[in-house]
């Protein structure tokens, strides 16, 4: 496989794990962006620099496991750690910075750094994308990923997005089935990306 195909392959699909219909962060819950007073059980949320120890560590997993997962449906051979490293070297800090936008944390109680989201803004700030939305296995079906979801929801109305995008794979099928449940429809295409064959959007009371 290619350098290049293992760039898009892992692309910003997310893999987040499913949501429970009443747990915590479920798609009725009270989870909030803007500071940490009403989230479900422990959950913290931060918003912190794309290129902190945490984020870095975060995204190796993220795109170590949707990358072996694209190997395995395809046929390939086992991803390789240098084939991940490759990878990473085309997504360079300073993109889910302000003012392009942000990159969520999750922790749980004990400060473990679970998950994250990003979004990016584009058309001038009226649509936000979603990126690099995750979950770490062990804390999945838990309620991180309603947390999170409805926090980056908040966020990109609070940055004045009137909508969210985000594009994704159907082999990543926790991934699809957690945007379905929080309400984003089914496009067409809104870019152009060979590795991508789902796209969804979700209007928010932004700008």
């Amino acid at each position: 496989m290619t350098d290049a195909a293992v760039r898009n392959v892992t692309g910003d699909e997310g893999l987040a794990g499913h949501v429970s219909p009443s747990g915590p962060g479920s798609p009725s819950g009270p989870a909030t962006a803007s500071g940490d007073e009403g989230l479900p059980g422990s959950w913290r949320l931060s918003v912190e620099p794309d290129d902190s120890p945490t984020a870095t560590a975060l995204f190796r997993e993220y795109y170590t496991e949707v990358a072996a997962r694209y190997h395995v449906v395809h046929g390939f051979p086992p991803i390789t750690p240098e084939e991940i490293d490759e990878g990473l070297t085309e997504y360079p800090p300073g993109q889910l910075v302000p003012p392009h936008g942000e990159l969520l944390v999750v922790r749980d109680g004990d400060e473990e750094a679970v998950g994250c989201g990003g979004l990016l803004l584009l058309d001038g700030g009226r649509t936000a994308e979603l990126k690099r939305v995750f979950i770490r296995t062990a804390w999945r079906g838990q309620g991180a990923a309603g947390v999170l979801m409805r926090a980056l929801e908040r966020r990109a109305a609070e940055l004045g997005a009137g909508r969210l995008r985000l594009d994704t794979r159907s082999d990543l099928v926790e991934a699809v089935a957690l945007y379905r449940a929080y309400g984003y429809a089914e496009i067409p295409a809104y870019k152009e990306d060979p590795y991508s064959d789902l796209f969804f959007e979700k209007a928010v009371a932004g700008g």
